[in-house]
């Protein structure tokens, strides 16, 4: 009887403990990711319908308008002499300006993720500065300081002979100053994570800090230096306000494509001016196809230079 007894006992507690776990199951919340399918595809249709309304439609209507009298007012827009000195000048500005990010971004990549010195915190900051100022205040400044004028070096600027402000110069550092954080700011995360570690070996083993830079590190950092000069590149060709503020609205010496844009329109000379936009925006669209395309083969190292 005692042994029955015991049975029936031990039964009855697996039957308590299995109805309360039954219980605690079916009080778990449910995740997010278990929305009903009529929720999950009113929330997809919704975010298509945005991207449609904002981003499609746009893109669209640049290319319809270019082309609403036929290819022959396109190229003769393109064509133009003003039309091409704003591509070339844009294309130029950009050729400048990208280099010369590429050297200060991994320089300061460099110096803020494998030092630690006094002032890194103000470093970063700087950084950051072209992201939170306006483009149009960034364009004011350089005014301030270089018009011939009465910026603050104009006097020794005019004793040179060099102009800056409503000449190219002027235009190529707004758009250095603007475009600035992108190379380091892909940077920084990345090498951070990586650590000194590498560097360390391979200057143990003898190498020199150029070679080590060469063999090491930059390899460990290709994908996100490309990625970072590719958003680099486009802001530099789509760059409009400190530009706007510096050029002077020269036309065929200090205008570039998206100043171009705006002095076509304003003299409602549509076709022409949606037919540079669509240069513009065939620009813009192979940037975004080799942003995907190093997103889609290198997405894991991408993702962790962008971890904090």
């Amino acid at each position: 009887m005692s042994d029955v007894a015991t049975l029936i006992t031990r039964e009855a507690v697996i039957a308590e403990t299995s109805g309360e776990t039954v219980g605690a199951r079916r009080r778990q919340p449910r995740r997010p990711t278990e929305e009903s399918p009529t929720i999950r595809w009113t929330l997809i249709g919704v975010a298509v319908a945005l991207l449609v309304v904002f981003l499609l439609l746009p893109l669209v209507a640049v290319f319809a308008e270019a082309l609403r009298r036929g290819l022959d007012p396109v190229i003769d827009a393109l064509t133009d002499p003003d039309g091409l000195a704003a591509i070339k000048l844009t294309l130029l500005v950009a050729a400048i300006s990208v280099p010369a990010n590429l050297v200060f971004g991994v320089a300061a990549a460099w110096a803020v993720a494998k030092y630690e010195f006094k002032g890194k915190a103000f470093l970063i900051t700087l950084i950051d500065l072209p992201f939170s100022v306006s483009p149009v205040v960034a364009g004011l400044v350089y005014v301030l300081l270089y018009s011939t004028s009465h910026g603050w070096f104009g006097p020794v600027l005019n004793g040179l002979g060099l102009q800056v402000i409503f000449a190219v110069p002027g235009i190529v550092l707004a758009t250095i100053f603007v475009t600035f954080p992108f190379v380091a700011r892909e940077l920084i995360p990345l090498m951070e994570e990586q650590g000194t570690t590498d560097e360390e070996a391979a200057l143990s083993l003898g190498a020199g800090g150029f070679r080590t830079f060469w063999m090491v590190t930059l390899p460990n950092v290709k994908w996100a230096l490309l990625y970072g000069v590719l958003l680099c590149n486009a802001r530099a060709m789509g760059e409009f306000g400190a530009v706007s503020v510096v050029s002077g609205h020269i036309r065929g010496l200090t205008n570039t494509m998206p100043l171009h844009v705006e002095i076509l329109y304003n003299e409602y000379e549509f076709v022409a001016a949606f037919a540079v936009a669509s240069v513009l925006a065939l620009l813009a669209l192979v940037t975004l196809g080799l942003k995907s395309l190093l997103e889609w083969r290198y997405g894991d190292e991408l993702a962790a230079g962008r971890r904090h």
